[in-house]
């Protein structure tokens, strides 16, 4: 296991565990972070869209989400949730404090997983117990109990290695299209999606949707945000028209509207609100 503590004066400090996953699950999982977050003040922040599927297991108060990029999403506090893949911005705020740990699933380790269609996960969050049944509980509560961080994670590798054998299986089609996708960082049409892989438009786009949760086209455009911001945050480019040519916009006044529509912000503004901790401020 790794850790990283971030302190800042007048809002507290954030310590974050992070360790590897059983190698089993490796196809399925970006990664497991333990967290545990303790700030002087309740802290409103900002959520973007990204290529993971995240699964918050809360082992202390609960998190208010304000909003999703779903217009009909209803406000209110989650404890433990799945939040779906999203095309937008969404923001949620804890009261000043936090422990839990945060998986990121890949799409289709998400499907195989949950067992669930993931256009119902899409721009939504959805409490995992309404996902899981009864039994997520009392997984929960022994999680809450565990004294040891890396207990806990081998906890959760039981848990999620369990599912693999009842899950979906993603269809080989579905994978080659999100490899290519993922591979170009969005910079794939559907026409060379579909040639790829031999299937008809209408049918790649209805399967997509069931396994990843966005379309084609809409999640060619979240990889290309996700490559964007990327290259804003870690490799310092020298210029926002330069970080737009490399990523398939046609010009930086593209780009900017593409920020707006992704994450709410332009790119510059986006620089701005980032907090310690690697968070972006709501």
């Amino acid at each position: 296991m790794s850790e990283r503590r971030v302190t800042t004066d007048g809002l507290g400090f954030w310590r974050k565990i992070t360790t590897p996953w059983h190698p089993a699950l490796r196809p399925y999982l970006n990664g497991y972070v333990g967290y545990w977050e303790n700030s002087s003040m309740p802290l409103r922040m900002r959520t973007m869209p990204t290529s993971s599927v995240t699964l918050i297991i809360n082992l202390a108060e609960p998190l208010k989400l304000i909003t999703m990029p779903d217009p009909g999403f209803r406000s209110g506090a989650f404890a433990s949730f799945v939040a779906g893949m999203h095309d937008g911005p969404g923001l949620y705020e804890h009261p000043g404090g936090q422990v839990g740990i945060q998986v990121d699933l890949t799409p289709l380790g998400a499907y195989r997983l949950l067992g669930a269609p993931m256009h119902a996960l899409t721009n939504v969050a959805v409490d995992l117990s309404d996902l899981l049944g009864p039994r997520n509980d009392a997984f929960v509560d022994r999680l809450v109990e565990t004294p040891s961080w890396a207990e806990r994670f081998d906890l959760l590798d039981e848990v999620l290695l369990a599912r693999l054998d009842d899950g979906p299986v993603p269809a080989p089609e579905v994978g080659r299209a999100w490899r290519l996708l993922t591979a170009g960082a969005g910079r794939v049409t559907v026409a060379e999606l579909t040639a790829e892989v031999g299937w008809s438009r209408k049918h790649l786009i209805n399967r997509f949707k069931e396994q990843i949760g966005l379309s084609p086209k809409v999640m060619a455009r979240v990889l290309r945000f996700h490559r964007a911001k990327a290259m804003l945050e870690h490799e310092a480019p020298t210029s926002l028209a330069e970080v737009a040519l490399a990523c398939g916009y046609y010009d930086q006044a593209h780009l900017n509207r593409e920020f707006r529509t992704l994450a709410g912000f332009t790119p510059t503004e986006m620089l701005a609100a980032r907090v310690p901790g690697g968070g972006i401020s709501g």
